[in-house]
């Protein structure tokens, strides 16, 4: 019966009469950033019938066409840290800088509208956020270069067949599902866990020749199957939209890949540290699972750019462990393999 699950709200309340700590309650923020995921997903929802937007056809700050609901998710998520009166400073994919104000306790990062590519084919997008403490003095753009270990609190909304809220406050993860009569985000899973052993990986196959030879290793050894030195068939899957594959890999583990390349070298990697890569990294080590660059813990990164990129692996742990000892072992050395050598398994001999 949907009256008797716990809501967001109950279930904030309890965890902080639970868990009392210092410094201020960070669940009226929570509670705007949901509704504003509840407006989003309405908009979402309606899909061809939407009404055009302004914004549309923009370039942002990186580089990318905003997209009608690009625009209009940046909007709500500044309405929503307006509304709750906690929030210090913002900052978002869609902004050159941060919005800084002179009250509140938080710092609120976002990805409004992540996998906004694929909204014109109906495919599930996403918004994703993190939040930190705002320091006591005035809030400079410098007050957001903080590692991943300095969130408070993160979380993604996933506009698919239902809409779902997955949250941590730094026990747990928990997902909450929109229940359109009541408006209400129900609790619908509790403590998600991420199963330590992976038969599922998710990758862009069609950069593997820009790849580096650790991930080249690791990606043709899942695709030699139960033949292969892995001695299990696995799955491949890409959506290419950050919250959903997170949202698979939380629901049934694997892993994720978005490894450095040389596709553009000025790019170490494609994901943004600061409202991709740390969210979803620090969702993933509560749920008992990994988030590396293939050579650093993501969450121990430092910023050095509001719209830093890095490369992101993440999920089953001993997966992620693995990928990063193969970046250890073979990106400073010769692909050396006798079964993965330089042809791999997408080339073909000549001659």
């Amino acid at each position: 019966m949907l009256a008797d699950r716990t809501t967001l709200t109950r279930f904030l309340a309890e965890d902080r009469r639970r868990h009392p700590a210092d410094g201020e309650d960070p669940s009226p923020l929570i509670l705007e950033v949901a509704q504003a995921c509840r407006e989003i997903a309405a908009r979402v929802a309606l899909g061809a019938l939407r009404d055009p937007a302004t914004g549309a056809g923009e370039v942002n700050i990186q580089g990318e066409v905003q997209h009608a609901l690009d625009v209009i998710a940046n909007d709500h998520f500044l309405s929503a840290g307006e509304r709750s009166g906690h929030v210090a400073g913002m900052a978002s994919e869609e902004l050159a800088e941060p919005v800084c104000r002179t009250r509140g306790g938080f710092l609120l990062v976002f990805d409004p509208l992540d996998g906004s590519s694929n909204i014109d084919v109906n495919v599930a997008v996403g918004s994703i956020f993190s939040v930190l403490r705002a320091p006591e003095a005035a809030v400079a753009p410098r007050d957001f270069l903080r590692p991943g270990t300095a969130q408070v609190c993160a979380g993604y909304a996933l506009y698919g067949p239902a809409t779902v809220l997955v949250l941590t406050v730094g026990r747990g993860v928990h997902a909450f599902t929109l229940d359109p009569g009541s408006g209400e985000f129900l609790l619908t899973r509790e403590s998600v866990r991420i199963p330590r052993h992976a038969r599922e990986f998710a990758v862009n196959v069609s950069n593997r020749r820009f790849w580096e030879p650790a991930v080249r290793r690791y990606v043709d050894e899942c695709l030699a199957g139960l033949a292969g030195p892995r001695h299990k068939d696995f799955n491949m899957r890409w959506v290419a939209s950050l919250v959903a594959e997170a949202h698979r890999i939380l629901t049934r583990g694997g892993v994720f890949l978005y490894p450095r390349d040389t596709k553009e070298p000025a790019k170490p990697g494609r994901l943004r540290l600061l409202y991709e890569a740390d969210p979803v990294a620090f969702l993933v080590e509560q749920a008992g699972g990994a988030a590396s660059t293939g050579r650093d813990r993501v969450l121990d990164v430092v910023p050095s750019d509001l719209h830093q990129r890095v490369p992101l692996i993440f999920g089953a742990a001993e997966e992620v462990a693995l990928i990063d000892r193969y970046h250890r072992q073979f990106n400073d050395g010769p692909h050396d393999s006798p079964l993965y050598g330089t042809r791999g398994l997408f080339r073909v001999a000549v001659g």
